[in-house]
């Protein structure tokens, strides 16, 4: 099948790739010249293990291309996916849809015969109503139907997670879209993918509510590493004994500084200002977002703690910005909340992030950004633990204790053990853990 994505996002760039990669013809359209020149010249503009290769080879193939024009894309496609950028507006926290409301107009002004015009970006309930209402007058006279899909990729692992997904959402009432539909995602059908259709609005608002649980999920796995740490137990010992139950399961049940990323913070707040319009407010998603906004501060106040109660005049190393591995998202990281609250209290910060320094150089100052974990150790008063890359959770911490002025290491992932630590002479701080 011909398929136009329009937007070249994370979501955009990966859902076009994989598209391609079922032997579907894509063709990804970006307003952005920069980074269609960028793709089509072998780059790769976002970090995504195993992207590059993926879309070289679609590339090479001829079944993945990269425009600015939109028009001939679209009007050779059998399926249209908006796939722009949706992030909370000022002042409200609601979803920005001007993107979105664009892309469908544009759409509308070339779209020949039918057409499937697919929302892949999040959005809220009743987007799909209004996309297809602009289409409709812009062009009383298109056939066409406007279908929900959303994505659930987690950064990192999107690839797998676009081909061997746990499920497919669809929301449609039309016969031909749900054909299409299907079509689409013909290759899943050998993995016994579950193929859920619903109706529009329903669609949207699974896409929310998988989202809000799990942030809910990750968040009240902090709360009860707070109480451990007050009572004396292990939170990690904790979440097994309750992720074993096979009605809640263990995953997101990993205490540490809170949630980010381009997903959830954006997500929750969105779903929170549309409960509150249309008068059910979800009490349990509100009081998520609020702690968790919380938390991030709350733990420059465990490493200024770990310090002896004051940092100012000391150097703290960072190891992690992004706000989790494997990729270079720095949106809504923990990392962007400790920083600065340690930097307002005197100290100075070096960090190491093993794709995150060009993103992070960006939200941050004052930070000595340098290119490896020992380096960054070097001369520090305390060497602080943000993110979870695999290449941190077998540093030679002998040796780190060598280079450091202080043998202080708060490890707000859990990586280590207490014993790890003192056995190599360090004083050791962690997240919910006696």
């Amino acid at each position: 099948m011909r398929v136009a994505m329009i937007g070249t996002g994370y979501v955009g760039l990966v859902s076009g790739a994989c598209f391609a990669d079922f032997g579907h013809e894509v063709i990804c359209v970006d307003k952005d010249a920069s980074k269609v020149e960028t793709l089509n010249s072998g780059g790769i503009p976002i970090y995504e293990p195993g992207l590059d290769l993926l879309v070289q080879r679609n590339v090479r193939e001829g079944r993945l291309s990269f425009t600015q024009e939109l028009t001939d894309a679209v009007r050779t496609a059998d399926a249209v996916f908006i796939a722009v950028g949706t992030p909370s507006r000022r002042g409200d926290g609601f979803a920005d849809l001007s993107y979105v409301y664009a892309a469908a107009k544009e759409i509308a002004e070339v779209m020949d015969g039918y057409t499937v015009v697919v929302t892949k970006s999040t959005v809220p309930v009743g987007t799909g109503d209004e996309v297809e209402r602009i289409i409709r007058e812009t062009r009383p006279d298109a056939d066409f139907a406007v279908v929900s899909n959303p994505e659930f990729l987690r950064e990192g692992a999107a690839i797998d997670d676009f081909k061997r997904p746990d499920r497919v959402v669809v929301g449609t009432d039309d016969d031909r879209a749900r054909t299409v539909m299907h079509e689409l995602y013909r290759p899943l059908f050998l993995n016994e993918t579950p193929m859920v259709f619903t109706s529009r609005r329903t669609s949207e608002l699974i896409k929310y509510a998988a989202n809000a649980f799990l942030a809910m999920k990750i968040t009240f796995i902090n709360e009860m590493a707070d109480l451990c740490e007050e009572v004396g137990a292990n939170v990690q010992e904790v979440a097994k004994g309750v992720g074993l139950d096979n009605r809640i399961g263990g995953k997101f049940l990993h205490a540490g500084p809170g949630y980010g990323g381009s997903c959830f913070p954006k997500d929750t707040l969105a779903l929170v200002r549309t409960a509150q319009d249309a008068g059910s407010p979800l009490r349990l998603v509100e009081t998520t977002v609020e702690v968790n906004d919380t938390r991030k501060r709350a733990m420059a106040d465990k490493v200024i703690e770990a310090c002896g109660g004051a940092v100012d005049g000391k150097t703290i190393a960072v190891l992690g910005l992004t706000f989790k591995p494997n990729t270079d998202d720095m949106r809504e990281a923990p990392s962007l909340e400790i920083i600065p609250a340690l930097q307002s209290a005197g100290a100075r910060i070096r960090a190491f992030d093993p794709a995150g320094t060009v993103e992070a150089e960006k939200l941050l100052s004052n930070v000595d950004f340098v290119s490896g974990p020992y380096i960054c150790a070097e001369g520090a008063d305390a060497l602080v633990i943000i993110t979870e890359w695999n290449e941190f959770r077998a540093l030679d911490l002998g040796r780190l204790k060598e280079t450091m002025a202080a043998p202080i290491l708060v490890d707000l992932r859990n990586i280590y053990t207490k014993d790890d630590a003192a056995s190599a002479g360090f004083a050791y701080e962690s997240v919910g853990r006696p």
